[in-house]
C-alpha cells in the first residue's frame, strides 16, 4: 500500500500545498523528491533535512503574508507545519503494521540534539531547544518551537524535542530537525505485520 498524501490548503493569509511519500528511503523503488519553497530561506532548510533524513519525498509550497512577519507561514492555523503534519497522518493512514516508536539523535559539529517519537493519536509536544539568537536567517527562533508543536499536533503524536549541548543556534536547529527526521524514519518503519501497535488495541 502506498503511503502517500496530497493536501492543499488556502486561506486570506496563506496558500499552502504539500504532497509526501513516507516510503523514499535508499534502496526503495521509490525515488527521493524534495522541492520546498516557503519563502523563508533557513525554514526551506529545515524542512530539506527532515525529508532527506526521514527518507520521505517531500514537495511543498507556500504562499504566506511575509510582508506581516513569519508567523503566519510558520506558525499559524494553516501554517506549513501543520500542514505538514496533516499530510503526514493522512499518508500514514491507520496505525498498523508500523513500529510506532521512533528516536534520533544527530550530532551537527559541536551541537548534539535528541528527539523521540510516539505515532499514538495522543498529541503532545515538549522542546527544549536552548535557541539565543533573535533570528536564523529570516526565521525567527521563537517559531522553531511552534513548528515542532504544530507538526505534532496535526500528525497525533507525541514529540520531545531536546537539543543536548551546542553553541551556534544553527547548529543547535538544523540537528533538532534531523533527530526529528531520524526518529520519524524509525517510528513508520514497516514491521511486516497488520497488528496494531498498542495493549489497547487501538490507536
Amino acid at each position: 500500500m502506498e503511503r502517500t498524501a496530497t493536501i492543499t490548503r488556502k486561506t486570506n493569509e496563506t496558500q499552502i500545498d504539500v504532497s509526501i511519500d513516507l516510503d523514499c528511503t535508499p534502496g526503495s523503488a521509490n525515488a527521493q523528491i524534495i522541492n520546498i519553497s516557503t519563502g523563508i530561506g533557513f525554514l526551506d532548510h529545515m524542512y530539506h533535512a527532515l525529508a532527506k533524513h526521514g527518507g520521505m519525498s517531500l514537495t511543498m509550497k507556500c504562499q504566506g503574508d511575509l510582508w506581516i512577519d513569519d508567523h503566519h507561514t510558520a506558525d499559524d492555523v494553516q501554517d506549513s507545519a501543520i500542514a505538514l503534519g496533516t499530510a503526514f497522518k493522512q499518508a500514514l493512514g491507520e496505525i498498523r503494521g508500523i513500529r510506532r516508536y521512533g528516536t534520533g539523535f544527530a550530532p551537527l559539529d559541536e551541537a548534539l540534539s535528541r528527539a523521540v517519537i510516539d505515532i499514538c493519536s495522543r498529541p503532545y509536544c515538549v522542546t527544549e531547544l536552548g535557541l539565543k539568537r533573535e533570528k536564523i536567517g529570516d526565521l525567527s527562533t521563537e517559531m522553531i518551537p511552534h513548528i515542532f508543536y504544530s507538526f505534532a499536533i496535526a500528525a497525533g503524536a507525541t514529540l520531545h524535542v531536546d537539543v543536548l549541548r551546542g553553541d551556534n543556534d544553527h547548529h543547535r536547529a538544523e540537528s533538532a530537525f534531523k533527530a526529528l527526521a531520524l526518529a520519524i524514519r524509525q517510528a513508520v518503519e514497516q514491521t511486516g505485520g497488520n497488528d496494531i501497535p498498542s495493549t489497547k488495541g487501538v490507536l
